[in-house]
């Protein structure tokens, strides 16, 4: 149980070794010992060798990223939060710095994160040092190719770096988006052109309010990641798109673990605005939140930080995970249906 997948696998079995299996593997992890996948003194030689963060095999356990074939850990660092707070560089660069060391090699950002493209220009102060450790993801909203473009050549800039290893479509909510990208003129040719260009290794999508047009999203294009809602309050996309994505071997990256903590007993929710209904408070805790999704066939999940003892919490249940039975994902899923369009509060979002 705690050897590595071997080097006559094929690349299916690899996928399925990433998604499945290294979660039973993660039993051997649990004290932050040598035992694992892969010793932290090498790289492993069945997996792409770029990048490459050494802190991450004694950090948590780690799957494959779908066909792309590189191994991430299981915790993800979203580029939300106070990575897309305005002038917040004292905040935002430490908890980048921090969550490299804890292990973390996989990073998620976005020009629209802070409006101001903040978290774009955080994470790349941080690449300037420390690109080759990090699988580095960013998006575009934009539904043409001219204007998808042009926010790549900026994201190259901001970040630091000739090539992102991830280029998403952010934000695909409705059958209209599905086929504004696909038209001539659309995206999608952007996503061709920039992976020929190797201004990008790889092409995502990304989709939290209608499962529905994320599956069809999938079914017109041959993506290699997509990411999406994995929560115990929301089945929806686990049910739709989850199955399909793995048929097409596809990494799946979790978002919205904790519902930006709707889902968190004794969370501290803001005022609501005047003629508001205040939040309830949540039924989970972080470390149920997080087995939960963790327990399911994701290769990675993200989640936005407020400070540095969030990420310290994250990085230590990540690090002693354990996968859940399906009679205890039944009991977490039950806990939270009181509480449930709170918890989907995503799918209202324009």
């Amino acid at each position: 149980m705690g050897d590595g997948p071997s080097r006559g696998m094929s690349r299916r079995d690899l996928l399925k070794y990433g998604v499945a299996a290294s979660a039973g593997l993660a039993a051997s992890r649990l004290a932050g010992g040598d035992a694992g996948i892969f010793q932290a003194a090498e790289k492993p030689k069945t997996m792409a060798m770029e990048p490459w963060n050494p802190a991450t095999a004694k950090g948590m356990p780690t799957r494959v990223l779908g066909r792309t074939g590189h191994l991430v850990g299981i915790l993800g660092l979203g580029g939300e939060r106070e990575l897309e707070n305005a002038d917040n560089e004292a905040v935002a660069l430490p908890i980048i710095e921090r969550a490299l060391d804890l292990g973390v090699n996989y990073i998620d950002t976005s020009p629209h994160y802070g409006g101001g493209r903040w978290s774009e220009t955080y994470v790349g102060r941080v690449m300037k040092r420390r690109r080759r450790e990090v699988f580095l993801a960013t998006m575009t909203r934009d539904r043409t190719a001219d204007g998808s473009m042009r926010l790549l050549e900026k994201s190259l800039e901001l970040l630091d770096t000739d090539c992102i290893d991830l280029w998403q479509l952010q934000g695909i909510g409705t059958m209209e988006d599905v086929e504004k990208v696909c038209e001539k003129g659309g995206v999608l040719e952007a996503f061709l052109k920039a992976r020929d260009q190797k201004m990008t290794k790889f092409l995502g999508l990304a989709g939290q309010k209608d499962p529905s047009a994320l599956a069809e999203a999938i079914r017109r294009f041959p993506f290699d990641t997509v990411l999406m809602p994995v929560n115990a309050g929301d089945q929806t996309f686990l049910k739709e798109v989850m199955p399909l994505a793995l048929e097409r071997e596809m990494g799946v990256i979790g978002m919205l673990v904790p519902a930006r903590g709707r889902i968190l007993a004794g969370f501290k929710h803001p005022e609501p605005p005047p003629g508001q209904a205040p939040l309830k408070d949540g039924t989970l805790t972080m470390t149920e939140a997080m087995r939960y999704s963790l327990s399911k066939p994701v290769s990675t999940t993200i989640i936005g930080l407020d400070n540095l003892k969030q990420l310290e919490e994250n990085a230590s249940i990540a690090r002693r995970f354990l996968p859940m039975s399906d009679t205890q994902l039944t009991e977490l899923e039950e806990r939270t249906k009181p509480i449930a369009e709170q918890v989907q509060y995503y799918k209202r979002r324009p």
